[in-house]
């Protein structure tokens, strides 16, 4: 199945939209995340997919925050804001 990714679905808020999909140009399957607004996509291998799985509730409450990277002008994490 290399060159193609496999569709799994969209998942759509209020909040947000992404299309998801398993990559196979990787080393390894990985999930293929893609913001349906921005078009901006990222990945996932399996390790990433089971760590999310475990972790407890609020782990990511930091990271949603879109001030922190989505609406800065370099659309970068500056280290100090990594580092909180």
């Amino acid at each position: 199945m290399r060159g193609e990714a496999e569709p799994v679905g969209e998942v759509v808020s209020e909040f947000a939209a992404v299309s998801l999909s398993i990559d196979h140009e990787g080393n390894g399957p990985r999930l293929r995340v893609e913001d349906l607004r921005t078009g901006h996509v990222g990945f996932l291998d399996a390790l990433e997919l089971e760590t999310l799985a475990w972790l407890p509730d609020g782990a990511l409450h930091r990271f949603l925050d879109p001030s922190l990277h989505r609406w800065r002008d370099d659309g970068v994490l500056a280290r100090e804001e990594l580092d909180r």
